[in-house]
């Protein structure tokens, strides 16, 4: 009799919540079609002009960088200049459509999911914030969507070309064999040809039960509180959530698409390493088989596939496609009775950026009045001595204690392969970070070596001044000192890559007007500039190298400031 007496309970609760709910949905309808206009012309004129304006730097440094890297070889050189060709063909043309559509869908969601925002627990006035929020944080959202782009485009980008033509010869280049390449690409071809429309008519075929399920799951849940309906706050969302679950079920599609274009071409590359047709043909027929199988497991529909799956490599051990799909089809099916009585709280990379910067604050500060950096150091984001020295000591400070992640700010959150943010582009940096964070470990560093390593760090990227300083006592074996300056390398290697992370530069100049604040506070003499100096990339150092005798009389003034800064 209970059960019955709740259910209905529920029912009662949902009906009520409907004129609710479609009055919010309503308001936020309403907001997002006045704004989606205005998204999109923001982000529409300010990405074409950032891509449009540097295209011809982006194709003149590409080509300069490939052709003059030395780990290629002049094949391989050739080879890739050509396919980056179509690349750069229609970046700009991808940028802008990507934009429109990007800021249309942004500037409708971005209102609408505020709207359900404002009538959260613990916020008061909810019938002035249902109707102000959504609005100006979305168009501050888009204009800063700009901002990092243009840092990714002026800064990261000529960074990460930079390095591929300034890396060292290796013991043998990157070459590639010439007799395999057109069979390669034929194969590619075929498997494009024959994988794509497949993939698209299963997706096509799967479509209609996924969101019949889908709808099905979410009813549930509305009607017995669970999943997410279990929590008050989730509940517009979750409402929501079934309203968009046709598109939800229309992006699957769409990426299911993407992904038979990278299946097919893919049997290029089974080709080249196998160095036989046959495989590449065996391939073209298994990754269909691979892709039915991991549907039905995201799916939940009964295990195997209708097509066949032929044996592609000569060393099973070199394939990672079939572990891919049972790991990845085991990750994401969720645990119903976990989702629910288990919650696990998942970090935010903004979070994690956050409390990373506030350390580099910390640190930054103690580290110019003990003279030890100069501002000018913080002050150009190319110099990554500082955020290097800040990864290290999280890295030592999880070391310590044991942690199986990373605690990479005192008091601050520790982050785990449990918690890291799910997606693919923090693995690249969180697993090699949890590998040097064991080799620190295994050194069983000393007192003095820690200190040691951390100045070497933080002096590394200037040889001058680490010929001049004193960074302490260095091991007296040049075995351990030779381990030591291998590790500082790997950390500041991982530190530059992490620098060109698209939010990164925009948090490092609002860290470094903050340092200078606290320094005017701390000491009157100083005048700090009030707006941080934005540095210049590789293209304008390269292009730009002219100097007046203004612009040198002015960075003495500077390096005058700095110094009185260090005498502290």
């Amino acid at each position: 009799m209970e059960p019955s007496i709740r259910g209905w309970k529920s029912l009662g609760h949902f009906i009520l919540f409907l004129p609710y709910f479609i009055g919010l949905l309503v308001l936020g309808f309403i907001k997002g079609i006045i704004l989606a206009p205005i998204i999109c012309v923001i982000m529409t004129l300010g990405n074409s002009a950032i891509v449009i304006g540097l295209w011809p730097a982006h194709v003149l440094w590409s080509y300069f960088c490939i052709l003059s890297a030395k780990r290629l070889g002049p094949v391989m050189k050739v080879v890739v200049c050509v396919f980056i060709t179509p690349v750069m063909a229609f970046w700009p043309v991808g940028i802008v459509v990507g934009s429109v559509l990007g800021g249309l869908a942004y500037g409708f969601l971005g209102p609408m999911f505020g709207t359900f925002k404002a009538v959260g627990e613990g916020k008061t006035d909810q019938f002035i914030h249902c109707i102000i929020d959504g609005t100006w944080d979305t168009v501050e959202w888009s204009v800063t969507f700009v901002t990092d782009f243009c840092d990714v485009c002026l800064y990261s980008y000529f960074s990460m070309m930079n390095d591929l033509r300034k890396q060292g010869l290796p013991e043998a280049k990157i070459e590639i064999r010439v007799v395999y390449l057109p069979i390669a690409i034929v194969l590619g071809l075929l498997g494009l040809v024959v994988d794509f429309p497949v993939i698209t008519v299963i997706a096509a075929l799967k479509s209609p039960y996924m969101l019949f399920k889908g709808w099905h799951r979410l009813f549930q849940d509305c009607v017995g509180r669970e999943g997410p309906f279990l929590e008050t706050i989730c509940v517009p969302f979750a409402g929501l959530a079934i309203l968009l679950w046709p598109l939800a079920v229309a992006g699957a599609v769409l990426c299911s698409m993407v992904s038979g274009i990278a299946l097919g071409l893919y049997a290029a590359v089974i080709v080249y390493q196998e160095s036989s047709f046959y495989l590449g043909l065996c391939y073209i027929v298994a990754a269909l088989s691979l892709y039915d199988e991991y549907s039905n497991d995201v799916l939940d529909m009964p295990e195997g596939s209708c097509f066949p799956k032929p044996k592609y490599r000569r060393n099973p051990g070199l394939s990672a496609s079939s572990s891919f799909s049972m790991e990845s089809s085991s990750r994401s099916v969720p645990s119903r009775a976990g989702s629910v009585r288990v919650p696990m709280i998942e970090l935010k990379s903004f979070e994690l950026f956050d409390s990373f910067f506030k350390e580099c604050r910390r640190l930054g500060e103690h580290l110019v009045l003990e003279g030890l950096i100069t501002v000018k150091e913080i002050e150009d984001p190319q110099l990554v001595s500082l955020s290097a020295y800040c990864t290290y000591q999280g890295l030592l400070r999880s070391a310590k204690v044991n942690s199986p992640g990373l605690i990479m700010s005192e008091n601050g959150p520790e982050l785990t392969l449990a918690n890291r943010p799910k997606d693919t582009f923090h693995d690249w940096f969180l697993n090699p970070l949890l590998v040097i964070k064991d080799q620190i470990k295994a050194q069983n560093l000393t007192e003095s070596e820690e200190v040691y390593l951390g100045k070497l760090i933080l002096l590394g990227g200037n040889a001058e001044k680490l010929k001049n300083t004193n960074i302490g006592l260095p091991p007296e074996s040049e075995l351990r000192r030779a381990e030591l300056e291998a590790l500082a390398r790997r950390v500041q290697g991982i530190t530059k890559s992490i620098s060109r992370y698209p939010t990164y530069r925009r948090r490092f100049d609002n860290m470094t007007k903050a340092i200078f604040e606290e320094l005017d506070k701390k000491n009157g003499s100083y005048k700090g500039p009030q707006t941080v100096r934005r540095s210049k990339s590789t293209y304008g150092r390269i292009f730009g190298s002219q100097r007046s005798f203004r612009n040198k009389s002015s960075r003495g003034v500077r390096q005058e400031e700095a110094r009185d800064v260090n005498n502290v």
